[in-house]
C-alpha cells in the first residue's frame, strides 16, 4: 500500500504547527520519512506542498527547512482573514444548509452557556469548530481553502489569550448566526467584520522555540494514521 502525500503532508504541517519542528529547523526526507512510517517518496511531496504553502522553505546546502515567517507576514495573516471571514459569512447566509444552521446554532447555544459558566478552555475549541463551519456553509471550495490554510498559520504563528468579555463575544456569534438564517448577506458580513476586530487584539505572537543552530530536527518515529486510506 502506498500512503499518499496529502496524509503526509498534514502530519507534517500539524506538527510544524503544534511546534515540534522549530521555525528555522532543517526537515530531511529520511528522517521524516522514518517518523511517518512511508518512503521518501511522499515526503517529498508532501514538502513540496508545504513549500507552496508557506511552511517550508528550501535553502541552498541546508535544503527543507520550516519557514521562518516576519512579523510582517504575520501581520498581513490577520488582516487577510480579517477581510476574508466576513466574505465567507456573506456567502453563507446565501447558500447555507439547515444541516449548517443546525450545527452553528448548536455550537453557539453550548459556547454562551460556557461563557457563562466560565469554562474558558472549551471556548476556544468550541470557537474554531463555528468559524469553520461558517466556512464550510459558503458553498465557496476556493474559500474555504483559504480560510483554513490562514486557520492553520495563524495558530502557528499566534497564542490566542481567551476573550476578556466572552459572554459579548458568544452574543456576536449568535448574531451573526441569526442574519446568516434570514439570509441577510450584508448584515452576516458586517457583523463578521466587527467580530474579525474584535478579536484580532487578542493574539500575541509566539516566540521561537527549539534549537536553531541550523541542524537537522531530531525526531522519533511516529507512523501515519492511515485510517480510512484505500487498500
Amino acid at each position: 500500500m502506498r500512503i499518499p502525500a496529502h496524509s503526509v503532508c498534514t502530519a507534517i504541517r500539524e506538527d510544524i504547527v503544534s511546534g515540534v519542528f522549530p521555525r528555522g529547523g532543517r526537515l530531511t526526507e529520511e528522517l521524516l520519512a522514518r517518523r511517518y512510517g512511508v518512503s521518501r517518496v511522499p515526503v517529498r511531496e508532501a514538502l513540496r506542498t508545504l513549500e507552496s504553502e508557506g511552511f517550508v522553505v528550501t535553502r541552498r546546502h541546508a535544503g527543507a527547512c520550516v519557514a521562518e515567517p516576519t512579523e510582517l507576514e504575520a501581520a498581513d495573516l490577520l488582516e487577510m482573514r480579517t477581510a476574508l471571514e466576513p466574505l465567507g459569512a456573506a456567502r453563507a447566509a446565501q447558500r447555507r444548509t439547515e444541516a449548517h444552521l443546525k450545527v452553528l446554532r448548536g455550537l453557539v447555544r453550548l459556547g454562551q452557556e460556557r461563557a457563562r459558566r466560565g469554562q474558558l478552555d472549551d471556548l476556544r475549541s468550541l470557537g474554531g469548530w463555528f468559524h469553520e463551519t461558517l466556512v464550510q456553509a459558503s458553498g465557496s471550495p476556493g474559500l474555504i481553502a483559504l480560510l483554513t490554510q490562514l486557520r492553520h498559520k495563524i495558530t502557528w504563528m499566534y497564542a490566542v489569550e481567551p476573550p476578556s468579555r466572552p459572554i459579548e463575544a458568544w452574543a456576536e456569534h449568535g448574531a451573526i448566526v441569526d442574519a446568516v438564517a434570514r439570509g441577510d448577506a450584508e448584515r452576516a458580513r458586517g457583523l463578521t467584520a466587527q467580530h474579525a476586530e474584535h478579536s484580532t487584539g487578542a493574539h500575541r505572537l509566539r516566540p521561537h522555540r527549539g534549537d536553531r543552530s541550523g541542524g537537522a530536527v531530531r525526531i522519533s518515529q511516529h507512523a501515519v494514521n492511515t485510517s480510512g486510506v484505500r487498500h
